[in-house]
């Protein structure tokens, strides 16, 4: 099961940020990240098992590629190669949920903006004067979607908007037929989905490959 949600997560992760498609490894799955300065690639291991772990992290010889598998960050600490460090802060949540509708109403104020690219749909939530407020995405991927980049701007914080949010992707998501929500979730954003109805599935850990210079 949990397996089965990483691998939509990946799939819908990449349709989102329209990466390349996800590549099969022996040991799960590779996303190659361009035009990022920050990570250059990760893989994905649907299941956090040692010996997955220190094959898929000792393939990798670039700099900056990352590597997820659905376990707590101190089991995975000690499976790691030389170069590699546990991003202890990057660490996230695994979770889903089954989608159901609830017509939610924008707060007093506020427009909603929606457009569809592909499997992409995109939702800007816009103050009076036209800037945006919130936004949110999510990709289509069989009968789920991967809910992404979920972001009220600060000045516009604790008026309901990310929830406003989160239940219009999901009220659109069932209009096109889908059942299932699955995303990755830092601290503060599982806080909010989880009063929504979203449960966590597992830990999220993640290492990045950052070798000492010489």
């Amino acid at each position: 099961m949990i397996e089965d949600t990483v691998r939509t997560w990946v799939a819908g992760w990449a349709l989102s940020r329209r990466t390349p498609p996800p590549v099969e490894k022996p040991w799960g799955l590779f996303v190659e990240v361009p035009d990022n300065p920050a990570e250059v690639g990760r893989h994905v291991l649907p299941e956090a098992e040692e010996s997955l772990v220190r094959a898929a992290a000792g393939a990798v010889s670039e700099p900056r590629t990352w590597l997820k598998t659905p376990a707590e960050p101190e089991t995975l600490e000690p499976w790691m190669p030389e170069g590699w460090i546990v991003a202890w802060q990057d660490t996230g949540h695994l979770m889903a949920t089954d989608l159901l509708a609830t017509n939610p109403v924008a707060p007093e104020g506020y427009t909603v903006a929606a457009e569809t690219s592909g499997a992409v749909t995109f939702l800007r939530v816009l103050d009076a004067s036209g800037e945006q407020a919130a936004k949110g995405q999510l990709a289509r991927v069989g009968d789920a979607v991967i809910v992404d980049r979920v972001v009220t701007e600060e000045a516009h914080r604790r008026r309901g908007l990310g929830g406003f949010v989160m239940r219009t992707l999901a009220d659109r998501a069932v209009a096109d037929g889908a059942v299932l929500g699955v995303l990755g979730a830092t601290d503060a954003g599982r806080a909010l989905y989880e009063t929504l109805g979203w449960k966590k599935h597992a830990t999220l850990a993640e290492c990045i490959y950052q070798p000492l210079e010489s």
